[in-house]
């Protein structure tokens, strides 16, 4: 009799990036999962792959993702110190902690509710993809497994990124948060001591990454004054 393999102590994250504004979300966090070494499965959308080409100056082919040249290109919009992005993700890959997925393919793990997951953040999150997911009308693996990740009673994280918002659009926000998911809108706070670019993006990506239960150190938390 085969006993399969138990699942690894600490359940995957699911990553999608869609056509948003606001790509660099996404791949600052699919950055801080990959240093943290959080299991994360990744698709993007072809309007996703459009955003980042327009917004981050890469282009990437969706039937042969490189998540290394995506990461680059974010952190060369940020301006940080440089990072040997192609051996982290390489060793990702080679360990099982990543794992990158064609956006049409519902032949995948996370397409299914049988696959245990922590969670699955869609950041950003178009109004489309928005809108899919809250009228359970799939039409690609990322709605899909946000589809799974709602019925199965599991974190869903969708970031919005786009003002003003439409009755319809805020109508769609209030059916996911109705239905369990976290609406977590791309809005950086200020009151962190915000001076870079990267001061802001992180801001939004520590939100993510503490729905998540995910330990960083990207931000200054708020305490109370000493006297």
């Amino acid at each position: 009799m085969n006993i399969p393999t138990p699942p690894s102590a600490v359940k995957p994250i699911v990553l999608a990036i869609t056509g948003a504004s606001g790509a660099v979300y996404g791949a600052r966090l699919l950055q801080i999962l990959l240093q943290q070494e959080i299991p994360t499965h990744l698709t993007i959308s072809d309007s996703g792959v459009a955003v980042v080409a327009q917004e981050l100056n890469v282009r990437l082919d969706l039937e042969k993702l490189d998540a290394a040249k995506l990461l680059q290109a974010s952190n060369v919009f940020l301006k940080q110190p440089a990072v040997n992005f192609e051996l982290l993700v390489n060793e990702a890959i080679t360990d099982e902690r990543l794992a990158i997925h064609h956006y049409k393919n519902y032949f995948t793990p996370i397409a299914s509710g049988s696959f245990l997951t922590a969670g699955m953040v869609i950041c950003p999150c178009s109004g489309s993809t928005l809108s899919g997911i809250a009228h359970a009308a799939s039409q690609n693996l990322i709605q899909r497994a946000a589809d799974v990740h709602l019925k199965e009673h599991r974190k869903l994280i969708v970031v919005p990124r786009e003002t003003p918002l439409s009755v319809f659009q805020l109508e769609n926000m209030q059916r996911l948060a109705q239905a369990g998911a976290v609406v977590l809108p791309a809005a950086p706070g200020w009151y962190h001591g915000a001076t870079e670019m990267v001061d802001l993006v992180d801001f939004v990506v520590a939100r993510i990454l503490d729905q998540l239960d995910v330990p960083h150190t990207l931000m200054r938390r708020w305490k109370e004054t000493e006297e």
